[in-house]
C-alpha cells in the first residue's frame, strides 16, 4: 500500500486502515473507530482520559494525560494512530514548575512497543522521493 498520512511530529505511531464500503458510511465507520480507540486505549492506558481537540488541523485528539495526548489522523483510508508529548499551554505552564517533560519522555519511551502492539496492523516500510509511504500488513 503506497499513501501518506499526518500524525504529530515526534510520536509514536502505530497504522491501520478504515475500510469503508460506501461513501455514506464513511462518517459512521470514522465515529466507530474513534470510539474503538478510546476503549483500547482506556484499557492498555488507564491514565488517559477523554479529550476532545486538535493538533493542527488534521490530527485529532481522542484522550490525553498529565503527560501526553492520544489520537488519530486519516487520510484515504490510512489511519494514523498515535500518541506524543502534549503541547498546550496548561502543560508547560505545569511543565515550568514540575519538569514534566523528561518524565513525559520516559513514560511514552516505555510504552512504545505496547502501543505498537495494541494499535498497529501495518508497517511503514519507508517513503519515496515524493513522500508517499509504503505499507505493509502485518502477518497475523
Amino acid at each position: 500500500m503506497g499513501r501518506s498520512v499526518s500524525y504529530p511530529s515526534g510520536a509514536i505511531v502505530a497504522f491501520t486502515v478504515l475500510e469503508v464500503e460506501g461513501e455514506d458510511d464513511w462518517e459512521f465507520e470514522y465515529e466507530w473507530l474513534r470510539e474503538d480507540l478510546r476503549e483500547r486505549a482506556g484499557r492498555a492506558f488507564p491514565s488517559l482520559i477523554p479529550h476532545d481537540g486538535w493538533r493542527g488541523r488534521e490530527d485529532r485528539i481522542l484522550m490525553r494525560n498529565a503527560y501526553a495526548d492520544f489520537g488519530v489522523s486519516v487520510y484515504g483510508g490510512l489511519v494514523a494512530v498515535w500518541i506524543v508529548e502534549r503541547d498546550d499551554g496548561a502543560y508547560w505552564d505545569a511543565d515550568w514548575r514540575t519538569a514534566r517533560s523528561p518524565r513525559a519522555q520516559r513514560w511514552l519511551s516505555q510504552i512504545a512497543s505496547r502501543f505498537d502492539a495494541v494499535f498497529g496492523d501495518y508497517d511503514c516500510l519507508g517513503h519515496m522521493s515524493n513522500g508517499e509511504g509504503v505499507y505493509a500488513k502485518r502477518a497475523a
